[in-house]
């Protein structure tokens, strides 16, 4: 039971995070002294709330000279590089903060220590065989680090260093003798909660008490401006927001920014307190999610056409893991590709796209991003690669289940042969296979939505940590498509009268026989709202249509 208590009591202390009071010592005296500080932070959700954390604590904590720099996805690439050291060195700092980001910034750290600026890196990111030559490294997955809770997103780990440099500055009576109030933190775990699901980290007890904090907070309307107006134009309600809508519907138009513009425009209105101008930043943020959506979609069909035709010559079966590659495809969308291809073909998968050339030898570069399924994991798989091919690789990083990767165009055919080499050496044809795993059948009585409620109130649910899912046989009352790629049903449970609404997303019923009367589910039993009536939905994570042949029940599987 404890893992379900969700007060901030139950939070990890940060005293085990390695090397936490060495940044917090570092910069302590960046703030005593008003050294000018500049955040760097990542292009995507949990880059962008880590540096709006990161800007909004200091700045409560008395820091005066605090500026942030993003790097263009498509001009500079990922993390602290030398490049972007240059550009920094334009703000003047005395001290660079990375967030989400820094462990495999060698030449960037570098760089900045040539220039006699300090660096402090907090990330979350797996580190590599050497580290940056930082003045001090906050990261709960560098080697040697106790801190127990190996999930914590970029986000959290730069609120775990705000929570340590304010009780040192409260210890050290900094607050007093400067006549501000010792700031209240938990006003920022809306921006925690938010990063945290966005990027997909698993929820374990840690990460599900900042999430269920975040929410309540939100729910309360006590959260930014930039926030409160993500939610509005996503259409959710404030008051019932779960952690799927965070994951769902804010992440994706925060992430809009990344993906085709500048994140500059989603940490502007993260940190904005300006009510106008956050619903004007949302707007535009989900005019971009729309067209993220309309390349994508573009991107998708083409990309699972030509691996149906794959599937369809003499292997008859596709490769244990998937290199796909086009010219056209834009960058900042290849990481949902790679995403939506893993889930239809349940294997490894990294999608690649154009990415200039290099400044010295014009080699082209495409840059890729990875996507695995459970027992692969995808970083260290990309490591042996590299090593086993020394040079293949220009750089790489990331976690067990999604990574980014650079290498020149010319050697992409022979990558891809030696990652197809690496996933059929670690994973079987079974592997491949897509397993869901249900919690079984609900009777029907229990469907309904009291027990609806019991779930939704026992979350946050998210990455490794589920929501119950059953499975059953039920009539069709009513079918038709909404939206045109979106089942809605009504079923009934044979052999009673308890009938209810059923959803499944991105899915149709054009492969089905005519007259299909019962269907086999695997769903989520979920509270849905509809003009101030709630009731009991299923959330259908799997459908097929069971037919009846010479008084037999089969399925046939979509």
């Amino acid at each position: 039971m404890e893992q379900l208590q969700v007060s901030l009591k139950h939070l990890l202390p940060y005293s085990s995070l390695s090397a936490i009071h060495d940044a917090v010592a570092i910069i302590q005296q960046s703030i005593q002294q008003q050294d000018s500080i500049l955040i760097i932070g990542d292009f995507d959700a949990d880059g962008a709330t880590s540096t709006a954390v990161a800007l909004r604590a200091l700045e409560m904590m008395g820091a005066q000279q605090i500026n942030f720099l993003v790097p263009n996805r498509f001009e500079f690439g990922y993390g602290l590089t030398s490049e972007i050291v240059d550009v920094a060195k334009q703000y003047n700092p005395q001290l660079i903060i990375t967030v989400d980001n820094g462990i495999s910034s060698i030449d960037g750290v570098n760089s900045a220590n040539d220039l006699g600026i300090k660096v402090v890196i907090t990330d979350h990111h797996l580190a590599g065989d050497v580290l940056p030559a930082a003045a001090a490294i906050v990261n709960p997955n560098q080697p040697d680090d106790k801190f127990p809770s190996k999930a914590l997103a970029g986000v959290g780990t730069i609120f775990y260093v705000m929570l340590a440099l304010r009780a040192q500055l409260r210890h050290s009576g900094w607050f007093e003798a400067q006549k501000i109030p010792v700031p209240n933190l938990a006003q920022l775990l809306d921006l925690v909660a938010l990063g945290t699901v966005a990027d997909v980290v698993p929820l374990d007890h840690n990460n599900r008490i900042l999430v269920a904090q975040g929410l309540a907070r939100i729910r309360a309307g006590a959260c930014c401006p930039g926030i409160k107006a993500l939610i509005q134009v996503s259409g959710r309600d404030a008051n019932k927001l779960t952690a799927e809508d965070l994951g769902f519907a804010l992440g994706p138009r925060l992430n809009a920014a990344g993906r085709l513009e500048d994140m500059s425009m989603g940490i502007v209105c993260l940190l904005t307190d300006n009510d106008e101008k956050a619903n004007i930043i949302a707007e535009e943020l989900n005019a971009l999610n729309i067209e993220r959506r309309r390349i994508e979609q573009s991107m998708k069909t083409q990309a699972l056409d030509a691996l149906d035709v794959m599937a369809l010559n003499g292997d008859a079966s596709l490769p244990s893991g998937l290199c796909i590659y086009d010219a056209s495809w834009h960058q900042g969308v290849v990481g949902i590709l790679a995403s939506r291809v893993k889930d239809k073909f349940h294997r490894p998968v990294i999608a690649f796209a154009d990415a200039g050339a290099d400044s010295q030898t014009q080699n082209k570069i495409i840059k890729g991003s990875a996507r695995s399924v459970p027992g692969f994991h995808i970083r260290d798989a990309l490591d042996a690669v590299a090593t086993s091919y020394p040079g293949i690789l220009s750089k790489f990083g990331g976690h067990a289940m999604a990574a980014g990767l650079s290498l020149y165009h010319k050697d992409f055919d022979a990558f891809k042969q030696a990652f197809e080499r690496e996933v059929s050496r670690q994973l079987s044809v079974d592997d491949f296979c897509h397993v869901i795993h249900s919690d079984g059948e609900l009777s029907s009585e229990d469907i309904g939505l009291p027990l609806a409620q019991q779930i939704q109130a026992a979350g946050p649910w998210g990455q490794a940590f589920p929501a119950p899912l059953f499975d059953g046989y039920f009539d069709v009352i009513q079918k038709r498509i909404v939206a045109e790629k979106h089942l809605k049903l009504v079923l009934k449970v044979t052999g009673s009268e308890t009938v209810v609404d059923a959803i499944a997303f991105n899915t149709v019923d054009d492969a089905w026989p005519q007259n299909v009367q019962r269907v086999k589910v695997a769903y989520r039993l979920d509270v849905n709202e509809y003009r101030g009536v709630r009731s009991a939905q299923f959330v259908v994570e799997f459908i097929e249509p069971v037919i009846a042949t010479n008084n037999v029940l089969t399925t046939d599987a979509l």
